[in-house]
């Protein structure tokens, strides 16, 4: 029972929460351009996408310790993994076999939403295993790839999946709903590879924080902050998306603050840890705003 309370741990259940929030970002969208929505297909998409969460998280956790990272990262609430193999390195296969069966689900529902929704579902599909499996031991030793891979995982992917698989099409609805995530995810590994700076460059990792350091960091998830803003006032403005969804601006007053301490704080992790927690917030609660203005309007 302690090893499985040990191999739970690895899957990092309490950001899991980032997955139901971008799954009803998609639902939303789905909601909004259609009234036909079956509750069977609903249960199957939170249960891939969390089994996907859960896969990405293992395989991280399997792959940065057999690399030797765990060992040279100084962990903190949002980086460095849970300390699971590093205290208990025996159990490395059970979370490697956790991260399999979690990732084989994810692929059989995606099989069972390819036969009933044909093949235009396929690339999404095929990029969002690829993500899954290929995040850590390939995608974070380039710093383009690093940076775009969770935004796509969780935004491009979750959100336009979720929508395709209940209405059966694609929609510049999903498209510009999409986007948010893209760019807050995106951000929210970018500001939380901050703390992990001299460890990845230890084993050669090129996350952006190494290549362009901390401060040069800060700019890119400035710009991604707007972009993300951008995305939901100009789908209002094309007419994709609904107009409540302006209430996803509201956490502006979140983010300005995050963004001043990400360069006052950029190389002192200690004073930036509350403003990690707070971008957190940040990438919560936004997406869930434009979620609920899509079901309101």
């Amino acid at each position: 029972m302690n090893d499985l309370k040990e191999t739970i741990g690895s899957m990092r259940i309490p950001f899991l929460i980032l997955t139901p929030v971008c799954v009803m970002l998609g639902i939303g969208t789905a909601i909004w351009r259609s009234d036909e929505v079956r509750v069977l297909h609903l249960i199957l998409v939170f249960i891939g996408a969390i089994c996907a969460h859960i896969s990405v998280n293992t395989f991280n956790e399997y792959f940065d310790f057999k690399s030797g990272l765990d060992f040279r990262t100084e962990r903190t609430p949002f980086s460095g993994g849970s300390g699971t193999l590093p205290k208990k390195p025996a159990l490395a296969n059970k979370v490697l076999g956790a991260a399999i069966i979690t990732f084989a689900i994810t692929s059989f529902i995606g099989l069972y939403f390819l036969y009933i929704r044909g093949i235009l579902l396929l690339p999404l599909g095929i990029l969002g295993l690829f993500i899954v499996f290929a995040y850590t031991p390939w995608l974070t030793y380039n710093p383009v790839l690093c940076l775009i891979a969770p935004g796509l995982g969780f935004g491009t992917l979750m959100v336009m999946g979720a929508d395709f698989v209940i209405t059966g099409e694609y929609s510049w609805t999903a498209f510009f709903a999409s986007i948010v995530p893209f760019f807050l995810v995106s951000n929210l590994l970018l500001l939380n590879q901050f703390p992990d700076v001299d460890a990845d460059k230890s084993i050669g990792r090129k996350t952006l924080p190494v290549i362009i350091g901390r401060r040069g960091s800060a700019f890119i998830f400035t710009a991604f902050l707007i972009m993300a803003y951008l995305s939901i006032v100009f789908g209002i403005y094309l007419g994709f998306l609904p107009k409540f969804c302006i209430i996803g601006l509201l956490t502006v007053f979140i983010g300005v603050p995050v963004v001043i301490n990400a360069f006052r704080y950029a190389d002192n992790i200690k004073k930036l840890i509350p403003y990690m927690s707070l971008n957190v917030m940040l990438v919560i609660t936004t997406p869930s705003l434009v979620s609920v203005g899509l079901i309101i309007g």
